[in-house]
Protein backbone atom coordinates (compact mmCIF):
# COMPACT_ATOMS: atom_id res chain seq x y z
CA UNK A 1 0.00 0.00 0.00
CA UNK A 2 1.26 3.59 -1.06
CA UNK A 3 -0.18 6.50 0.45
CA UNK A 4 0.03 10.66 -0.35
CA UNK A 5 -1.34 13.03 1.49
CA UNK A 6 -2.21 15.21 -1.83
CA UNK A 7 -3.30 18.21 0.73
CA UNK A 8 -5.04 18.79 4.15
CA UNK A 9 -6.43 21.78 5.93
CA UNK A 10 -9.48 24.13 5.91
CA UNK A 11 -8.84 25.08 2.41
CA UNK A 12 -9.17 21.56 0.48
CA UNK A 13 -8.33 17.71 1.55
CA UNK A 14 -7.18 14.66 -0.30
CA UNK A 15 -5.36 11.55 0.22
CA UNK A 16 -4.22 9.05 -2.45
CA UNK A 17 -4.14 5.71 -2.14
CA UNK A 18 -2.73 2.63 -3.53
CA UNK A 19 -2.65 -0.80 -3.21
CA UNK A 20 -1.81 -3.65 -6.45
CA UNK A 21 -3.22 -1.84 -9.55
CA UNK A 22 -5.81 -0.23 -7.51
CA UNK A 23 -5.78 3.91 -7.24
CA UNK A 24 -7.98 5.86 -5.13
CA UNK A 25 -8.72 9.34 -3.55
CA UNK A 26 -10.16 9.32 -0.05
CA UNK A 27 -12.11 12.96 -0.57
CA UNK A 28 -11.63 15.46 -3.34
CA UNK A 29 -11.41 19.25 -1.87
CA UNK A 30 -9.92 21.03 -4.12
CA UNK A 31 -10.50 22.03 -7.94
CA UNK A 32 -10.65 18.96 -10.26
CA UNK A 33 -7.58 20.91 -12.30
CA UNK A 34 -5.51 21.08 -9.01
CA UNK A 35 -6.46 17.33 -8.09
CA UNK A 36 -5.09 16.72 -11.05
CA UNK A 37 -1.58 18.54 -10.64
CA UNK A 38 -1.25 17.25 -7.55
CA UNK A 39 -1.51 13.60 -8.69
CA UNK A 40 0.63 14.36 -11.51
CA UNK A 41 2.88 15.51 -8.53
CA UNK A 42 3.43 12.29 -7.41
CA UNK A 43 3.74 10.41 -10.39
CA UNK A 44 -0.35 9.09 -10.94
CA UNK A 45 -2.32 9.84 -14.29
CA UNK A 46 -5.81 11.39 -12.83
CA UNK A 47 -7.21 8.52 -16.06
CA UNK A 48 -6.29 5.98 -13.53
CA UNK A 49 -8.01 6.03 -10.53
CA UNK A 50 -10.38 3.52 -9.84
CA UNK A 51 -12.68 5.90 -7.21
CA UNK A 52 -13.27 8.71 -4.48
CA UNK A 53 -14.39 8.09 -1.48
CA UNK A 54 -16.02 10.82 -0.17
CA UNK A 55 -16.30 11.02 3.44
CA UNK A 56 -18.66 14.05 4.26
CA UNK A 57 -20.74 16.88 2.35
CA UNK A 58 -18.36 19.71 3.56
CA UNK A 59 -16.97 22.19 0.77
CA UNK A 60 -13.45 21.42 1.84
CA UNK A 61 -13.60 17.43 0.90
CA UNK A 62 -15.96 17.69 -2.10
CA UNK A 63 -15.34 20.96 -3.91
CA UNK A 64 -13.67 19.01 -6.89
CA UNK A 65 -15.63 15.67 -6.54
CA UNK A 66 -18.33 16.93 -9.64
CA UNK A 67 -16.18 17.91 -12.62
CA UNK A 68 -13.32 15.17 -11.63
CA UNK A 69 -15.39 12.07 -11.67
CA UNK A 70 -16.80 13.42 -15.20
CA UNK A 71 -13.91 14.90 -16.64
CA UNK A 72 -11.88 11.55 -16.03
CA UNK A 73 -14.56 9.11 -15.62
CA UNK A 74 -13.67 8.13 -11.91
CA UNK A 75 -16.64 6.63 -9.67
CA UNK A 76 -17.84 8.43 -6.61
CA UNK A 77 -18.71 6.71 -3.46
CA UNK A 78 -20.30 8.26 -1.04
CA UNK A 79 -23.51 8.04 1.84
CA UNK A 80 -27.12 8.82 0.33
CA UNK A 81 -27.17 11.80 2.95
CA UNK A 82 -23.85 13.10 1.30
CA UNK A 83 -25.15 12.55 -2.09
CA UNK A 84 -28.33 14.83 -0.92
CA UNK A 85 -26.30 17.23 0.73
CA UNK A 86 -23.92 17.80 -2.47
CA UNK A 87 -26.37 17.77 -5.50
CA UNK A 88 -25.23 20.97 -6.45
CA UNK A 89 -22.40 19.63 -7.28
CA UNK A 90 -23.58 16.40 -9.62
CA UNK A 91 -24.66 16.89 -13.28
CA UNK A 92 -26.31 13.55 -14.00
CA UNK A 93 -22.63 12.11 -15.88
CA UNK A 94 -21.07 10.53 -12.71
CA UNK A 95 -21.00 7.22 -11.96
CA UNK A 96 -21.84 7.03 -8.33
CA UNK A 97 -21.88 3.90 -5.87
CA UNK A 98 -23.56 4.45 -1.99
CA UNK A 99 -22.46 3.09 0.24
CA UNK A 100 -23.73 3.13 4.31
CA UNK A 101 -21.34 3.33 7.41
CA UNK A 102 -20.47 0.29 8.88
CA UNK A 103 -20.43 -1.55 6.15
CA UNK A 104 -17.61 -2.33 4.53
CA UNK A 105 -17.14 -2.64 0.90
CA UNK A 106 -14.21 -3.27 -2.01
CA UNK A 107 -12.54 -1.01 -4.70
CA UNK A 108 -10.18 -3.53 -6.08
CA UNK A 109 -7.55 -4.41 -4.33
CA UNK A 110 -8.73 -2.23 -1.10
CA UNK A 111 -11.40 -2.64 1.31
CA UNK A 112 -12.58 0.22 2.69
CA UNK A 113 -14.76 0.31 6.21
CA UNK A 114 -16.25 3.52 6.60
CA UNK A 115 -17.34 4.58 10.23
CA UNK A 116 -19.35 7.17 11.32
CA UNK A 117 -17.88 10.28 13.43
CA UNK A 118 -18.70 13.42 15.63
CA UNK A 119 -18.83 16.15 13.11
CA UNK A 120 -21.19 18.69 11.81
CA UNK A 121 -22.14 17.16 8.56
CA UNK A 122 -25.09 15.66 6.84
CA UNK A 123 -23.77 12.66 7.48
CA UNK A 124 -19.99 12.13 8.20
CA UNK A 125 -17.65 9.29 8.19
CA UNK A 126 -14.18 8.64 8.66
CA UNK A 127 -12.37 5.83 6.56
CA UNK A 128 -10.10 2.28 6.84
CA UNK A 129 -8.45 1.54 4.21
CA UNK A 130 -7.09 -2.44 3.98
CA UNK A 131 -4.69 -3.40 1.19
CA UNK A 132 -6.22 -6.96 0.89
CA UNK A 133 -2.99 -8.88 -0.23
CA UNK A 134 -0.59 -7.24 2.45
CA UNK A 135 -2.90 -6.51 5.16
CA UNK A 136 -1.57 -2.94 5.43
CA UNK A 137 -4.42 -0.57 7.18
CA UNK A 138 -4.40 2.67 7.10
CA UNK A 139 -7.17 4.84 9.05
CA UNK A 140 -8.30 8.30 8.17
CA UNK A 141 -10.02 10.65 10.48
CA UNK A 142 -9.54 14.43 9.51
CA UNK A 143 -12.86 15.88 10.78
CA UNK A 144 -13.77 14.83 14.51
CA UNK A 145 -15.51 16.97 16.92
CA UNK A 146 -14.68 14.00 19.99
CA UNK A 147 -13.02 10.20 19.88
CA UNK A 148 -16.17 7.68 20.47
CA UNK A 149 -15.64 3.89 20.96
CA UNK A 150 -16.38 3.19 17.55
CA UNK A 151 -13.97 5.61 16.25
CA UNK A 152 -11.32 4.15 18.44
CA UNK A 153 -12.49 0.48 17.62
CA UNK A 154 -12.03 1.55 13.85
CA UNK A 155 -8.34 2.60 14.08
CA UNK A 156 -6.97 0.71 17.12
CA UNK A 157 -5.19 -1.45 14.36
CA UNK A 158 -3.76 0.76 11.56
CA UNK A 159 -0.19 0.73 10.47
CA UNK A 160 -0.33 4.60 9.55
CA UNK A 161 -2.78 7.16 10.86
CA UNK A 162 -4.05 10.29 9.02
CA UNK A 163 -5.06 12.44 12.64
CA UNK A 164 -6.58 15.49 12.81
CA UNK A 165 -5.27 17.86 14.78
CA UNK A 166 -6.81 21.03 13.77
CA UNK A 167 -5.96 24.04 16.25
CA UNK A 168 -4.27 25.43 19.32
CA UNK A 169 -6.93 26.20 21.66
CA UNK A 170 -5.22 29.66 22.10
CA UNK A 171 -4.73 30.29 18.69
CA UNK A 172 -8.33 29.71 18.17
CA UNK A 173 -9.85 32.30 20.82
CA UNK A 174 -7.35 34.38 19.48
CA UNK A 175 -8.22 33.77 15.92
CA UNK A 176 -10.31 36.08 13.67
CA UNK A 177 -13.65 34.10 13.66
CA UNK A 178 -16.82 35.28 15.27
CA UNK A 179 -17.44 33.81 18.77
CA UNK A 180 -20.46 31.38 17.11
CA UNK A 181 -17.42 29.59 14.90
CA UNK A 182 -15.15 29.15 17.76
CA UNK A 183 -17.52 27.60 19.78
CA UNK A 184 -18.38 25.39 17.01
CA UNK A 185 -14.64 24.88 16.20
CA UNK A 186 -14.02 23.44 19.54
CA UNK A 187 -17.15 21.99 20.03
CA UNK A 188 -17.86 18.12 20.36
CA UNK A 189 -19.06 18.12 16.77
CA UNK A 190 -16.35 20.62 15.24
CA UNK A 191 -12.72 19.60 15.38
CA UNK A 192 -9.91 18.22 17.52
CA UNK A 193 -7.10 20.49 19.14
CA UNK A 194 -3.70 19.67 18.97
CA UNK A 195 -4.11 18.75 22.76
CA UNK A 196 -7.03 16.43 22.06
CA UNK A 197 -4.83 14.76 18.88
CA UNK A 198 -2.41 13.56 21.34
CA UNK A 199 -4.27 12.25 23.87
CA UNK A 200 -6.25 10.05 20.91
CA UNK A 201 -3.05 9.43 19.01
CA UNK A 202 -1.82 7.64 22.53
CA UNK A 203 -5.04 5.69 22.80
CA UNK A 204 -4.43 4.37 19.17
CA UNK A 205 -0.44 3.54 19.96
CA UNK A 206 0.43 -0.57 19.62
CA UNK A 207 3.72 -2.06 17.73
CA UNK A 208 2.62 -2.24 14.30
CA UNK A 209 2.04 0.87 13.95
CA UNK A 210 4.66 2.75 11.43
CA UNK A 211 3.70 6.78 11.51
CA UNK A 212 1.13 9.02 12.05
CA UNK A 213 0.27 11.90 9.62
CA UNK A 214 -1.62 14.75 11.29
CA UNK A 215 -4.00 16.71 9.12
CA UNK A 216 -6.65 19.29 9.04
CA UNK A 217 -4.60 22.08 10.55
CA UNK A 218 -6.41 25.35 10.38
CA UNK A 219 -4.24 28.25 8.73
CA UNK A 220 -5.27 30.90 10.92
CA UNK A 221 -5.67 28.86 14.57
CA UNK A 222 -2.33 26.45 14.44
CA UNK A 223 1.03 26.26 13.09
CA UNK A 224 2.59 22.46 11.93
CA UNK A 225 5.22 22.88 14.45
CA UNK A 226 3.44 23.90 17.57
CA UNK A 227 0.98 20.47 15.77
CA UNK A 228 4.15 18.33 15.44
CA UNK A 229 5.73 19.27 18.99
CA UNK A 230 2.46 18.70 21.09
CA UNK A 231 1.76 15.44 19.72
CA UNK A 232 5.64 14.24 19.42
CA UNK A 233 5.99 14.76 23.39
CA UNK A 234 2.85 12.78 24.05
CA UNK A 235 3.73 9.55 21.99
CA UNK A 236 7.38 9.23 22.55
CA UNK A 237 6.75 9.63 25.82
CA UNK A 238 4.20 6.86 25.69
CA UNK A 239 7.05 4.55 23.33
CA UNK A 240 6.00 5.49 20.39
CA UNK A 241 9.36 5.00 17.64
CA UNK A 242 7.43 5.65 14.64
CA UNK A 243 7.07 8.65 12.10
CA UNK A 244 5.49 11.57 12.97
CA UNK A 245 4.55 14.16 9.90
CA UNK A 246 2.22 16.70 9.21
CA UNK A 247 0.19 17.15 5.99
CA UNK A 248 0.71 20.63 4.17
CA UNK A 249 -2.02 22.39 2.35
CA UNK A 250 -0.35 23.63 -0.26
CA UNK A 251 1.43 20.72 -1.93
CA UNK A 252 1.17 16.72 -1.78
CA UNK A 253 3.13 15.06 0.94
CA UNK A 254 5.52 12.00 0.45
CA UNK A 255 4.91 8.96 -1.37
CA UNK A 256 4.70 6.85 1.69
CA UNK A 257 5.23 2.63 1.19
CA UNK A 258 3.38 1.44 3.63
CA UNK A 259 4.86 -2.25 2.93
CA UNK A 260 8.52 -1.49 3.05
CA UNK A 261 7.75 0.76 6.05
CA UNK A 262 6.32 -2.18 7.92
CA UNK A 263 9.19 -5.01 6.89
CA UNK A 264 11.59 -2.26 8.45
CA UNK A 265 9.76 -2.28 12.02
CA UNK A 266 8.96 -5.53 12.09
CA UNK A 267 9.98 -7.78 9.49
CA UNK A 268 9.02 -10.63 10.69
CA UNK A 269 5.19 -9.82 11.49
CA UNK A 270 2.08 -11.60 9.24
CA UNK A 271 -0.08 -9.88 7.13
CA UNK A 272 -3.54 -8.74 9.19
CA UNK A 273 -5.59 -10.34 7.11
CA UNK A 274 -3.42 -13.31 5.41
CA UNK A 275 -2.69 -13.99 1.95
CA UNK A 276 -5.74 -12.43 0.33
CA UNK A 277 -9.04 -10.92 1.13
CA UNK A 278 -11.97 -11.23 -1.93
CA UNK A 279 -14.10 -8.73 -2.40
CA UNK A 280 -17.31 -10.66 -1.68
CA UNK A 281 -15.73 -10.67 1.60
CA UNK A 282 -15.68 -7.41 2.59
CA UNK A 283 -18.78 -7.77 4.96
CA UNK A 284 -16.55 -10.22 6.88
CA UNK A 285 -14.27 -7.73 8.00
CA UNK A 286 -16.52 -5.97 9.49
CA UNK A 287 -18.16 -8.61 11.05
CA UNK A 288 -15.08 -10.53 12.17
CA UNK A 289 -14.19 -7.51 14.34
CA UNK A 290 -15.68 -7.22 18.02
CA UNK A 291 -19.19 -5.21 17.36
CA UNK A 292 -20.20 -1.96 18.56
CA UNK A 293 -22.94 0.51 18.17
CA UNK A 294 -21.76 2.88 16.10
CA UNK A 295 -25.47 4.70 16.34
CA UNK A 296 -24.97 4.88 20.11
CA UNK A 297 -21.77 6.40 20.00
CA UNK A 298 -22.29 8.99 17.47
CA UNK A 299 -24.73 10.03 20.22
CA UNK A 300 -21.95 9.25 23.64
CA UNK A 301 -19.32 11.74 24.31
CA UNK A 302 -16.57 10.17 25.69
Amino acid sequence: MKVSVLGSGSSGNAIYVEAGNTRVLVDAGFSARDLARRLAAIGCDPDQLDGIVITHDHGDHTRGMGVFARRHGTPLHLTGPTRDATTKLLKGGEVIHEYRAAHAFAIGALIVEPFITAHDAADPVGVALVDRETGCRLGVATDLGRPTQGIRHALSDCHLLVLEANHAEVLLQQAPYPPVVKSRIASSHGHLSNHAAARFAVELLHDELCGIVLAHLSRESNRPELAHAVVHESVRQAGFDGFLMVASQDEPGPLLDLSELRARQAPAQLALFGPSLQPHQAEQVVAQRPHHDAHQDQKADV
